[in-house]
């Protein structure tokens, strides 16, 4: 199914499981049919089994939304309680589309209890109180952990979701991966049937050199493994690590339960050469869950991590926030981290989600079906490949779901035909009902005016991050007005921020790039000489005193060496020139 004949089918009302392989574009789907509702103005809610998970969507975990803590099975008491629960009423009301993403992750008995919650909310027996229900994720990504109902391992095999009438979209055109090999091999692992000629290519992978300048991430299938490698490579590199502490408010076991649920580390040892993988999404600075790259330097000021992305482009990385709400949305705990791992190495459920363009992959111990999967599925073609081993269960997925694969592809398949032959004015029809059935609007200038409230609250939103943005996120404006020549005054002036912020700002975004043009910047040649000379002659006696652990001449032995007579500001705008 194509992406386009989705929409059709969500925006229909239906309940529905997207599904398709790794790189298909279902969160892409997903994101267009949130953007339908809003303008129609239906706020649908997201959430996701996991902390991780629903920081890719934008949305709450299962937990949170739904109130029920850590459990994942609730009795009838707990749901009279829930009921009782006035900021849940107000929440679960007047909900009207309900998105689940990584589905594939969802215990049996969680899927359960959020169909009860609802059922007892809104007061009938209908699947999830009527609510439409999206399903999203592949069920050969790894499973979930059953704890109540061991023999029913995944949620398609209970009696809900054969009462909730669901419409299949498999969705079938990759985006990801634009390697044929690749593509082929994924397919023939969902099939069941790895072909001679597919073990062939992992025969010429194996201890491949790969042709790029990083190193490729190591996957493996044990924690030991992971830590041993990160540990072993960050100490070979020279020069010593620089810590990355987390700042951390809230009680003890609420602080715990975000680095168990996340990525993020309480300490970050760093050095400059460290491979290292993003483990945040953050579209404005050019990095995702998985970005891959390698620390270049640190800056000068907070002595932030300057990383080079496999790109090539340059990203001074800042701390980040991970949050814990309460059932009411009440924020709990924080933590306040650097979004960076070591990245040598990680182990293959760490890297469930992300997008790898190069990648050293051990399956010699896999211990899991669908391990192999996760991990080939991972990279975005077979040349970012380097395999170091394959173990007899490493391309085993599990029989139930090769089963239950063929028949989502069939019912896939009638869907598409199904949809595809309906008139357009029948399809307008459901659209409209639907919408009107959640409390949205059909009125064309309504659904025009919410447009434009989105653009302007995403404007607001952007001016109001413009005014709280942290350094890294500020460097690129001060960055574009270099460019058209403005002054440091000018700069001043129409940023509101102090002189001394603007020129660490060009202290950096030198050091990033050096052949950015700023000559309109020189001070007085009097000053920049006075200067210059200084720091020669600082450098030509070779004090360590003297000199950052970067290796830059350090501005307080400049300003003494001058006897004070020269300010901290003109000494930073001449050591720009300084080479």
């Amino acid at each position: 199914m194509k992406q386009n004949t989705a929409l059709k089918i969500l925006c229909s009302g239906e309940n529905v499981f997207l599904t398709g392989s790794a790189g298909t574009g279902k969160t892409f789907v997903i994101n267009k049919y949130i953007e339908y509702l809003k303008e129609r103005g239906i706020n649908p809610a997201i959430v996701a089994p996991t902390g991780i998970a629903a920081s890719h969507i934008g949305g709450k975990t299962i937990h949170s939304f739904f109130s029920i803590g850590i459990k994942e099975y609730i009795d009838d008491g707990y749901i009279n309680w829930l009921t009782r629960q006035r900021f849940l009423n107000g929440r679960l009301k007047d909900l009207g589309v309900l998105i689940i993403d990584e589905i594939s992750m969802v215990s049996p008995e969680l899927f359960l209890s959020m169909d009860r919650i609802l059922r007892a909310f809104k007061k009938t027996d209908k699947p999830f109180g009527g609510v439409q229900v999206i399903l999203s994720g592949d069920f050969f990504q790894l499973p979930p952990i059953s704890k109540e109902r061991k023999e029913i391992k995944f949620v398609w095999q209970t009696e809900l979701w054969q009462n909730m009438e669901l419409r299949v979209c498999y969705l079938e055109e990759k985006f990801r991966q634009d390697d044929e090999v690749l593509i082929n091999i994924l397919e023939e692992i969902r099939l069941g049937e790895v072909s001679e000629d597919s073990m062939n290519v992992f025969r010429s992978r194996y201890k491949k050199k790969l042709a790029n300048n990083f190193n490729p991430t190591k996957l493996y299938t044990h924690n030991v493994d992971v830590d041993r490698i990160n540990e072993a490579e960050l100490k070979n590199l020279p020069g010593k690590s620089l810590a990355f502490r987390a700042i951390t408010k809230g009680a003890k076991n609420n602080i715990e339960k975000i680095f168990k649920s996340s990525l993020v580390a309480e300490e970050v040892r760093l050095k400059e050469e460290a491979m290292v993988i993003f483990i945040k999404n953050n579209y404005e600075k050019g990095y995702i869950n998985g970005t891959l790259g390698k620390v270049i330097s640190f800056t000068e000021v907070g002595n932030h991590p300057i990383v080079e992305i496999f790109s090539g482009k340059k990203i001074i990385v800042e701390k980040d926030e991970w949050l814990l709400e309460d059932e009411k949305g009440n924020i709990k705990a924080r933590v306040k981290q650097t979004p960076l791992r070591l990245a040598w190495a990680l182990t293959i459920h760490k890297s469930q989600g992300m997008t790898l363009d190069a990648a050293e992959i051990d399956l010699s111990k896999t211990f899991e079906i669908g391990q192999g999967y996760v991990a080939l599925s991972r990279i975005k073609s077979i040349h970012g490949l380097r395999l170091m081993g394959l173990n007899d269960i490493a391309l085993r997925v599990d029989e139930r779901v090769l089963e239950i694969d063929s028949e989502m592809k069939r019912l896939s398949r009638l869907n598409v035909g199904e949809f595809n032959s309906l008139e357009k004015e029948e399809l307008e029809k459901r659209y409209k009902n639907f919408i009107l059935k959640c409390g949205g609007t059909i009125a064309e200038k309504e659904i025009e005016e919410n447009k434009k409230e989105i653009e302007r609250a995403v404007k607001e939103e952007k001016k109001s991050f413009e005014s709280k943005k942290p350094r890294g996120e500020t460097i690129e404006i001060t960055k574009k007005m270099l460019r058209d020549k403005k002054t440091i005054a000018q700069i001043v002036k129409e940023r509101g921020l102090a002189e001394s912020t603007i020129l660490s700002h060009l202290q950096e975004i030198r050091g990033l790039l050096p052949d950015l043009d700023i000559e309109h910047l020189k001070p007085k040649e009097e000053v920049l000489n006075l200067v210059l000379d200084k720091a020669r002659e600082i450098k030509a006696k070779n004090n360590p005193d003297d000199f950052l652990e970067s290796g830059q001449v350090k501005l307080k032995s400049i300003f003494e060496g001058l006897n004070k007579e020269v300010s901290y500001e003109d000494i930073k705008l001449a050591m720009l020139f300084f080479g």
